[in-house]
């Protein structure tokens, strides 16, 4: 689904060396400008395809959506952007999981949703995002997602649980970053396991994937004014976690951290002596 995918199969701190500091190129901006104009018309174009669909039911309307984040991906290529993914075969199509994930960049959802297209994946999204941005603020409020309010625990908990139970009736996905916010440099942040065990006792019947991605983090380094031509954005989606009950939450999500930290370490340790 326009990504490049290989069945499979140093500290976090690492992650930003030197490139922490470096400077916009003229290829960076060379790029950039119609990157952003291409990702703008996107969000524009399918905002109204969106709503079109959402009448004919929440099928279509997610597959709608599916397009409009693999074609946000392929926008991505215009900045030489490369995708190296790593997806266990046990990882099918068509399967409801609960994907737990670190999260680096804004761009980590439309290749998650690229990569996971007929998983359908549902996201637990701040409430703020909900408005004024075309295409994405709708699909927040009318395509099954949580929207939390961070400032208020008792409403943010009880939209993880109903987004688990939906997912778990409907049959699809859900994508939850436990971390809490983007890891802006690389470093990969504790996990704050309120939410994510909330989500988990709400849907015990669905596997858990450990999803990790690294480098995305570069495309936004100097906040898309420019985004940095050829950068490589590693994901790895490992085998899914069986369950074990509702009340499993707290050791499958540990589990899905180690996974997640050796995975980071493993790339990293490659990079440093490659």
């Amino acid at each position: 689904m326009g990504i490049d995918s290989t069945r499979n199969e140093t500290p976090a701190t690492a992650a930003a060396g030197s490139d922490v500091l470096a400077r916009p190129r003229l290829v960076d901006w060379f790029f950039t400008v119609p990157f952003l104009i291409a990702f703008g018309l996107l969000l524009a174009i399918f905002d109204p395809i969106q709503r079109l669909a959402r009448l004919c039911g929440s099928r279509p309307h997610e597959i709608v959506v599916g397009l409009l984040q693999v074609s946000l991906v392929g926008a991505l290529r215009i900045c030489g952007t490369r995708f190296q993914v790593e997806r266990s075969p046990e990882v099918a199509p068509r399967t409801p999981y609960v994907i737990i994930a670190n999260h680096q960049s804004m761009f980590d959802i439309p290749i998650v949703m690229a990569c996971l297209f007929t998983n359908y994946p549902k996201f637990v999204s701040k409430r703020e995002l909900a408005r004024w941005i075309p295409s994405v603020s709708y699909n927040l409020r009318r395509g099954g997602n949580a929207l939390i309010d961070r400032a208020n625990r008792r409403q943010a908990l009880k939209a993880i649980r109903a987004l688990g139970k939906l997912v778990q009736e409907r049959g699809v996905s859900a994508v939850i970053y436990p971390e809490g916010t983007r890891a802006r440099r690389g470093e990969m942040r504790p996990f704050k396991p309120a939410g994510a065990v909330a989500l988990l006792k709400a849907a015990p019947a669905l596997a858990v994937v450990p999803m990790t991605i690294d480098e995305s983090w570069r495309l936004l380094r100097h906040d898309l004014f420019p985004v940095p031509f050829g950068v490589r954005v590693r994901v790895h989606f490992g085998a899914p976690i069986p369950r074990q009950g509702a009340d499993d939450g707290p050791s499958v999500l540990e589990r899905a951290q180690r996974e997640i930290e050796a995975t980071l370490q493993r790339w990293r340790f490659s990079q440093s002596v490659g």
